[in-house]
């Protein structure tokens, strides 16, 4: 999408700007639309939208932002996505406006998101439908360098979060981890800094990574583990930031089979993995000078004859040994392994996105992850950087007497506890037990990463929202020298 600056929209265009509630309250109301407000055919409320059809082929919309005392960037996402959503043309003129709590810089950002998430489109596979238009072309009136700058980063970091939906959303039977890792392979090729390594089962095997592998052994499409290495020349400082994915691209619960209603969901088990080998996309786009290593575990927890069980004891690659007690906790078994190997990579600093746990979005719903780790400092930087993106983030403890939790009569550790108290940070607090020496975050996506209802804001398509992603790309640019 071309983005620019205009000191007025041009003939024929779609013009829009935010309204919030009271519309009364907000000065310098386009003229054109102060007799709809006077009849309360205007409104504020989010989502809202007042469409004028001008006489030089041109749409005039007022899109509401919700009320004007808790106006933030999230509201001028969501008054973008429904302008965007009308789909009333390729080109789009947003006015900015001063008179609002949120900076241009930030206004601008927040529009871009909004028009970029808010008009994606998960119909792919859809026949004989027509493609979704698309805006092609976003001016900003009213704007400044910095707005258009920060604007023009904000769709390159929107389209890789477009990218890692479109991961999370394709059905199990087209992105298996072989494929997945394809993917990856794909990506590397596009940039000069980054290489991608994709090992088989064998080679996992071969690694030691008997936990990861013991998920892996039931599946009849076998296991990937991707590892992408982002060496900018211009590199600074001794950081090498470590991100680390689930990618569970069918998640049956194995032996401990999940219930069958939504199981279809399921295919969005992978939505950390997306997130990373697609932030790192967004990171070798913009040519940030920071080492990063990415680390995807990828695989299928499915049932058969192979399959792992209940009973059984794997060994992970740090040589500790668990308990299998329930085989639907099995994507900390995956990140066990591949945690531990990002470090022995070189990571100094450890970032891992995981749809984990069920009991994170009960607590804290489909808006918020929750993030954990063992530095304050480094927790509340990762939780920093994603409210300053757009993706949600909320801290949360681990305190050492959730250790006891999985505790073990036969092995090191057990991978699940019958006690329903804590669970999210009892799986924190098992991860801990393979990131080494160094600050980790956790981070539980579970709520906000794959939307099996409609929030009703701009991420209202079900499915993949790509979390993560803007995240990460904000993070990386924040460790810059």
């Amino acid at each position: 999408m071309e983005i620019d600056l205009s000191p007025e929209a041009p003939g024929g265009t779609v013009t829009a700007f935010a309204v919030a509630d009271p519309v009364d309250a907000q000065p310098d109301l386009d003229p054109r639309l102060a007799h709809l407000a006077e009849s309360g055919e205007l409104r504020g409320t989010s989502g809202a939208t007042s469409v004028l059809h001008l006489d030089d082929g041109g749409h005039l919309v007022a899109a509401g932002a919700g009320r004007g005392d808790e106006l933030d960037a999230d509201s001028i996402r969501d008054a973008a996505a429904a302008v965007a959503r009308l789909r009333l043309g390729p080109t789009l003129a947003w006015r900015l406006d001063e008179s609002l709590p949120v900076d241009l810089a930030e206004q601008a950002r927040a529009v871009v998101d909004g028009v970029v998430l808010g008009g994606y489109d998960q119909g792919k596979w859809k026949t004989g439908k027509p493609a979704a238009k698309q805006v092609e072309r976003l001016l900003l009136l009213n704007g400044t360098d910095q707005a258009r700058e920060l604007a023009q980063r904000a769709e390159r970091v929107a389209q890789w979060a477009n990218r890692a939906r479109d991961l999370s959303n394709r059905p199990p039977n087209d992105l298996t981890p072989e494929r997945l890792g394809e993917r990856a392979e794909e990506l590397a090729a596009g940039f000069d800094t980054l290489t991608a390594e994709v090992s088989d089962l064998d080679q996992i095997r071969a690694l030691g990574m008997g936990s990861f592998a013991g998920v892996a052994q039931g599946s009849h499409n076998p296991a990937r583990l991707i590892v992408l290495r982002y060496d900018p020349p211009d590199a600074k400082g001794d950081l090498v930031l470590g991100l680390v994915g689930k990618a569970v691209t069918f998640d049956t619960g194995g032996i401990s089979l999940k219930p069958g209603l939504y199981m279809e969901d399921m295919k969005g088990d992978m939505s950390g993995g997306a997130a990373v080998i697609e932030g790192i996309g967004a990171i070798a786009d913009l040519g940030l000078p920071l080492r990063v290593l990415g680390v995807v575990g990828a695989t299928e927890n499915a049932i058969g004859g192979g399959a792992f069980r209940p009973g059984d004891i794997l060994t992970a690659s740090n040589g500790k040994t668990i308990e299998i007690t329930n085989t639907d906790a099995e994507g900390r078994l995956v990140l066990a392994d591949v945690l531990w190997y990002a470090r022995e990579q070189g990571a100094t600093h450890l970032v891992d996105f995981a749809t984990l746990t069920g009991a994170m979005e009960r607590a804290l719903g489909d808006l918020y992850a929750g993030v954990f780790g063992n530095d304050e400092g480094w927790r509340d930087q990762v939780v920093a950087a994603g409210e300053a993106s757009g993706d949600h983030a909320w801290p949360m403890p681990i305190h050492r007497r959730f250790r006891r939790y999985h505790d073990s009569k036969f092995a090191d550790l057990k991978n699940s506890s019958i006690r329903a108290q804590a669970i999210p940070a009892y799986a924190a607090s098992f991860l801990q037990e393979f990131v080494g020496e160094g600050p980790w975050a956790h981070c539980d996506i579970a709520g906000p990463a794959f939307l099996r209802w409609s929030r009703e804001d701009y991420l209202t398509q079900i499915g993949g929202t790509g979390y993560g992603v803007r995240l990460i790309a904000e993070l990386a640019s924040r460790l810059t020298p």
